[in-house]
């Protein structure tokens, strides 16, 4: 998103905790390139001098635990952050005349999901099956909340914005499928697959950030959302055609790579869609890349990067102008 915003010529200033090893930001080597604090977003005091001041026109709330498994681990933690964090984020943004616009980042799977495989549109209900997607719908709680106390008080504007699977270049994160590829690729180590016939709304993360930045266009001119989806053309992409195409860059893995049919699908959904039709009709946005362009366009990022050594920051920017060529 900074990349992004960097490219459009917006202005913006990032808090979020110390980068963690191996993360983009700092394979990147972004530190002191635009003005930052390294600080929880449950530290209130901390996140209101800050939001003080850079005196920002709006905030696009990312930070977030974001991964369903380590939820299971500490239930609590991602309550408290994901819930808390939002609450705080709302609080201060209500107590400051200049900021005029809050965009929450949620997540596709605060749907109530039967696993029919119907795309979710906006109003269908909302139900949180593990501690992760219950923390987000409590997010979205928290946000209809700050919503009717914007029509009392004529605070800020806020949306929520719920993207599926993002995947990109320089992702790292434990437990998701292409950073555990990557993974696999550098280390030579056998790596375990789980369910591998479930599909996933896989996008490239441009789509949904160009979408939030739309959003964002759109609340500065007054018009009314609440809450809007952003998937991918085609969803029906399995972990399994995923991990093909992976091992089509990196033939080396193929010998490596368990599959975990018998994964308790209790755990995780098996099947997510979501229907963008409104983001299509009031932000005149689409998806620029399918889902197979999107893994294609990811695994390529770590090809050029892992047997080239091409800068990542390169790499960014350079998908960047591809996405607006």
């Amino acid at each position: 998103m900074t990349f992004l915003l960097e490219y459009l010529n917006i202005p913006v200033v990032g808090y979020s905790l110390p980068p963690e090893k191996d993360s983009l930001y700092e394979r990147t080597e972004r530190t002191g390139v635009i003005p930052e604090t390294f600080a929880d977003i449950r530290n209130y005091e901390t996140l209101e001098k800050f939001i003080d001041l850079h005196k920002p026109s709006t905030i696009i709330h990312m930070a977030a635990q974001p991964l369903v498994l380590k939820s299971y681990e500490s239930p609590r933690e991602t309550f408290d952050i994901n819930v808390m964090g939002t609450v705080n984020v709302l609080d201060i943004a209500f107590k400051k005349n200049f900021i005029q616009t809050v965009i929450v980042v949620t997540t596709d799977k605060v749907y109530r999901n039967d696993n029919s495989g119907r795309a979710f549109v906006e109003s269908d209900p909302l139900e949180g099956k593990d501690p992760y997607s219950a923390s987000k719908v409590g997010a979205e709680a928290v946000v209809a909340a700050w919503q009717q106390i914007a029509r009392v008080s004529n605070g800020p504007r806020i949306v929520s914005v719920r993207a599926g699977n993002v995947i990109g270049g320089g992702d790292f994160a434990d437990g998701r499928i292409i950073p555990d590829l990557i993974r696999t690729v550098s280390k030579q180590k056998i790596t375990s697959i789980r369910n591998p016939y479930s599909t996933r709304p896989w996008q490239h993360v441009l789509d949904p950030l160009v979408g939030y930045i739309l959003v964002a266009q759109n609340l500065l001119e007054e018009k009314l959302l609440n809450n809007v989806n952003f998937g991918p053309e085609r969803a029906q992409v399995s972990v399994k055609n995923l991990t093909d195409i992976g091992i089509n860059f990196f033939p080396e893995i193929k010998n490596l790579l368990t599959f975990d049919e018998n994964t308790d699908v209790s755990i995780e959904a098996i099947n997510l869609q979501l229907d963008s039709n409104l983001s299509k009709e009031v932000l005149n946005w689409k998806s620029k890349w399918n889902s197979l362009e999107s893994i294609e366009i990811t695994f390529n990022w770590w090809k050029e990067f892992l047997e080239k050594g091409v800068d990542p920051a390169s790499l960014c920017k350079s998908d960047i102008r591809a996405y607006f060529s």
